[in-house]
């Protein structure tokens, strides 16, 4: 087996615990290998460190399998989505979550989501493609859909040297899947739908907003297929306005709502930033509002731009929330840390001339979990707050 030696000194990142080591990390590569191929990783004074996939075209290099002197086989894959479906059925509802979370479940670059008896996965690693047949397999094996389906078309794949790719990959998926969530039914895109079909990391979230929504009359921005809006219709709320620019989103939502029973929510197709200021002129007035925006940034180099648009879009839901009324303000983006949303919320308050204070500040659900080495896996904010004037 090739094996890679790191600089010295950065081998500490490895111990660690974070999964990445970047191509300016490697010292040299000794021995054959190919593209996406296992190998070794030692130190600067042959320690060894552990085994990982190698892409020499990317520049995360080295992807962490294992810190143990083991083979990395058919039977470790099977281990590993084992244990994943062990962790799930102690934690998550199983009818509808994220099986496998990359890094976060020790198999870097694998994405898999399981909606009823469906699942869908993402290969984001050359190393995890290499093996997308065995996992397939075991997948198969192991959980028992009752069909598999790649939505591989992502464009990091691009960075590990892949042309995006979808397709059933094992037994059959229909065009749409329908799964519960929180005893809601939802229809799920699984073919065509946005990722992998639909937004699970907010699970535990939205059955908080079900909570605390009887009797609210509540405004959903960014509401794509209304799973915050319904779950607050689902809570009992008199009145869910749920807005989206995209009305094939908001379709969905309409049959979703329908499915359910839900005459107390209704849909609107505008673009959300300038609703809220419509809204903010009008001077409306809601118990609870949500801010569910798509991530405002990819890269670190557009941060400071991206708080601009979270601080717009929450001053007017600052101002748009009733006195004692509630804001639930989200951000999916990896780059904004939890220290600069929160100071964004901060001065979004001080300029709507609104006093908050959080109920609680949460993350992703059980589904999603976080390695404390890799701030990278702890990515969604979700801040429930209380809005005074």
């Amino acid at each position: 087996m090739a094996k890679a030696i790191l600089r010295p000194t950065r081998e500490a990142r490895v111990r660690s615990g974070h999964p990445w080591v970047f191509a300016s990390d490697i010292e040299k590569v000794a021995g054959k290998f190919e593209a996406g191929d296992v190998v070794n990783v030692e130190s600067s004074k042959n320690t060894f460190l552990g085994k990982a996939f190698y892409n020499p075209n990317s520049q995360i290099a080295l992807r962490m399998l294992t810190y143990r002197d083991e083979p990395v086989d058919a039977e470790f894959f099977r281990r590993r989505i084992e244990t994943a479906w062990e962790y799930r059925k102690a934690f998550c509802d199983t009818g509808s979550c994220r099986l496998i979370f990359s890094e976060s479940d020790f198999m870097p670059g694998l994405i898999v989501d399981k909606f009823a008896d469906v699942l869908a996965i993402q290969s984001m690693s050359l190393g995890i493609e290499k093996w997308k047949s065995e996992i397939c397999a075991i997948l198969a094996d192991v959980i028992k859909p009752r069909g598999i389906y790649e939505r591989s078309d992502v464009p990091v794949r691009r960075l590990e040297g892949m042309e995006q790719t979808t397709g059933l990959l094992y037994g059959e998926v229909p065009d749409s899947v329908l799964m519960r969530e929180n005893g809601i039914s939802f229809l799920v895109d699984v073919k065509h739908g946005q990722k992998t079909g639909f937004f699970l990391d907010q699970k535990e979230n939205r059955l908080e907003v079900m909570k605390m929504a009887k009797g609210a009359r509540v405004l959903d921005c960014f509401c794509h297929n209304g799973s915050f809006a319904l779950h607050a219709a689902k809570g009992g709320a008199r009145e869910v306005l749920g807005v989206d620019i995209s009305e094939d989103a908001l379709e969905v939502a309409r049959e979703n709502a329908r499915i359910n029973g839900l005459e107390n929510v209704t849909f609107e197709a505008h673009n959300c930033f300038d609703h809220l200021r419509e809204l903010t002129d009008r001077k409306e007035k809601y118990d609870i509002v949500i801010l569910d925006p798509p991530a405002f940034t990819k890269t670190r180099a557009q941060v400071e731009s991206a708080l601009r648009g979270y601080k717009e879009i929450n001053l007017r839901g600052l101002k748009l929330a009733r006195e004692g009324g509630y804001l639930v303000s989200c951000s999916c983006s990896q780059h904004v840390s939890e220290e600069q949303f929160v100071a964004m919320i901060n001065t979004a308050a001080r300029d709507a001339k609104k006093r908050v204070r959080f109920v609680e500040l949460r993350s992703q659900g059980h589904d999603h979990p976080v390695l404390p080495a890799s701030p990278e896996t702890r990515y969604l904010k979700c801040a429930i707050m209380q809005i005074f004037d």
